[in-house]
């Protein structure tokens, strides 16, 4: 028994040394934390660990943001501001200023869940719209009814097994908002739409004065953030409309921080929503011209404004 109490006192002993030693070490230099980003506010963001309270993180002009890489993560691919978004699992260094918020020096992440977060941001699109596509096409003689129709029965199968997939993706991110805290909760104060020509990334000059415009809005509101969502209609491939609909986005984007002088600190990541949420039926022409949009938001945490 004396052997058993001496021992459990050792080990005592050697756990408060360890967390003494901690303590001078966060004291003395950087610390470190890591967590899930639930929220962006202007100049800084909410960080979420597991089992701890959120911690709020400042971004300056000399954070470093990286995406780390190879097999051992030993490479970092630098990364602009942009792409942290709510959702995102981070590694952070850096320390604690006189107002108790913790000032980032790195930001680390891996690409995959930079992937991960903004398939999130943008939505899990199932397949539903290659077989609604396959189904418009389905114009058959009697004698080829019975083949389609097995075919049909067979790609039904695979939508409904996508579709089970698809659910259990939306439950993994219902519970880890839930754990992590509520993502996108922000009121709209502002918003503007940029049309595009068909096929085309350029943003015509009509619409460059309304994005300075509302740049010039946000710039007199609190902590306000500025999402860049771009769209494309459903006419071309998938892969197509998916890149025009991100490149737009970079365009209307561009125009924002190097015309408008909003701060990278101020940017959600540019959105790629392909042919997703649809304004106007792609059956004619004047809808197509609709849905080939980037749509601009100014947003502020409700956390902020206090509803």
């Amino acid at each position: 028994m004396k052997k058993l109490h001496a021992n459990r006192c050792v080990g005592l002993v050697v756990i408060l040394v360890a967390a003494l030693t901690l303590t001078i070490q966060v004291a003395q230099g950087q610390s470190q934390i890591q967590g899930v980003i639930n929220g962006r506010s202007g100049a800084t963001m909410t960080v979420q660990s597991a089992g701890s309270p959120n911690t709020v993180v400042l971004l300056t002009d000399s954070t470093s943001v990286g995406e780390v890489e190879g097999v051992f993560k030993a490479r970092t691919k630098q990364m602009p501001m942009t792409a942290l978004i709510p959702g995102l699992p981070v590694q952070i260094k850096g320390t604690l200023n006189d107002q108790n918020q913790f000032v980032a020096d790195t930001i680390k992440f891996k690409g995959s869940d930079l992937k991960a977060a903004m398939d999130a941001q943008a939505g899990l699109q199932p397949t539903e719209q290659k077989v609604a596509a396959n189904a418009a096409q389905i114009q058959l003689s009697d004698q080829e009814i019975a083949a389609q129709q097995a075919a049909l029965q067979q790609q039904q199968a695979q939508l409904t097994a996508e579709q089970q997939k698809v659910a259990a993706n939306k439950a993994a991110i219902a519970a880890a908002n839930k754990r992590f805290g509520e993502l996108g909760e922000y009121n709209i104060l502002g918003e503007t739409t940029v049309l595009f020509a068909n096929g085309k990334i350029t943003v015509e000059p009509q619409y460059k004065e309304q994005l300075l415009k509302l740049a010039q809005q946000a710039k007199g509101i609190t902590a306000y953030i500025l999402q860049v969502q771009g769209y494309a209609s459903a006419v071309g491939s998938a892969a197509l409309n998916q890149r025009l609909s991100s490149e737009r986005a970079n365009a209307v984007t561009a125009i924002l921080v190097q015309q408008g002088q909003i701060p990278l600190t101020n940017m959600l990541a540019p959105g790629a929503m392909g042919t997703s949420s649809q304004v106007d039926s792609d059956k004619t022409s004047e809808g197509q011209a609709e849905n080939r949009r980037v749509v601009v938001r100014i947003l502020q945490n409700k956390g902020v404004s206090g509803n």
